[in-house]
């Protein structure tokens, strides 16, 4: 359903647009050739590194490509580190041993790499919080971790089933090998993000894009909201808008059944990092000196008209 709106007069809007930065305003038609050519430069530069070597000026599309142009390498790269590997080392020796939620609660080293691998180390201290969330597993719709708008926690009950299993659970394969890649491709964004908050992002959003499957999913998660925000050219003020209007306005702008297509995905990151270069540029590298033909994605007028309703106050 089309959300019932109060048109703006065009003068209105056009205002509007000029002051807020919206698609469509004098800015973003300049950000939108900016974008073009700050997409060409690092691809130029990223394809030249790829195929001799030589070195490039570092910025966000650049180090991103440079990841995922053959992920497997990078990711070996960081197993093999010495942290990550006298983890991914104990972790992989004492987890088939486990047989019980107290057993697992007990080997602090042992429950503190299950979270990271699932994105949960922020979480690890709140352990009675997480022994509710394992205890009552994902079979009931009334288990806590499916009451949880954060998919993260029955992420780690997929992995770790004791509710299911009982003391078979460490034993499938998603429990050992799976969560071991859980923590090196954890490892791998986090180490990024150090260098670069926009290449993190850009993997996260990657890894976490074919399970999306609807606007309101993109709300419940900040890191993915920003990616989204950023490659529409939506101000941060957006998210402030009604939840519904905005679940709406992600809906009729985004196709999420293109996010089952690795190349259409890449092609969305390939625009969010050139945007984001422009709004975070990294040492040496001045894509606001560059300008071309815009680029493909964008929001109609028709969406745009509505989404300023949200801005200004419109039912």
């Amino acid at each position: 359903m089309r959300l019932a709106a109060e048109t703006p007069r065009p003068g209105q809007v056009r205002a509007s647009q000029r002051r807020q930065g919206w698609p469509g305003s004098d800015r973003n038609r300049v950000r939108s050739r900016q974008l073009a050519r700050a997409e060409d430069r690092a691809h130029i530069s990223s394809s030249r590194f790829i195929a001799t070597g030589e070195p490039i000026v570092t910025t966000t599309y650049t180090s991103y490509r440079l990841i995922t142009a053959d992920l497997t390498k990078s990711l070996e790269r960081v197993s093999a580190q010495p942290d990550v590997a006298r983890e991914t080392e104990y972790y992989l020796s004492k987890i088939g041993s486990i047989k019980t939620l107290d057993d697992f609660f007990a080997d602090s080293r042992l429950y503190n790499y299950a979270m990271k691998a699932h994105g949960l180390e922020d979480m690890a201290y709140a352990k009675a919080f997480m022994r509710k969330v394992l205890a009552e597993g994902i079979d009931s719709d009334d288990a806590f971790a499916n009451k949880l708008a954060d998919g993260r926690y029955k992420a780690l009950v997929e992995s770790l089933n004791f509710a299911r299993h009982g003391e078979a659970a460490t034993a499938f394969e998603r429990a050992q090998k799976g969560v071991a890649e859980k923590y090196t491709r954890q490892t791998l964004e986090q180490k990024a993000g150090e260098e670069n908050t926009g290449v993190r992002l850009a993997l996260y959003f990657q890894r976490m894009a074919p399970t999306i499957a609807n606007g309101y999913e993109i709300i419940a998660d900040e890191a993915l909201s920003h990616v989204v925000r950023t490659v529409l050219q939506l101000p941060a003020e957006f998210a402030a808008a009604d939840v519904d209007r905005q679940a709406e306005a992600y809906e009729a702008a985004i196709d999420f059944k293109d996010f089952q297509d690795p190349q259409k995905i890449a092609e969305f990151l390939d625009r969010f990092t050139a945007l984001w270069e422009i709004d975070n540029s990294s040492d040496g590298y001045d894509p606001l000196a560059v300008f071309g033909a815009s680029s493909g994605y964008g929001i109609s007028p028709d969406l745009l008209l509505t989404i300023n309703n949200l801005k200004l106050g419109g039912r």
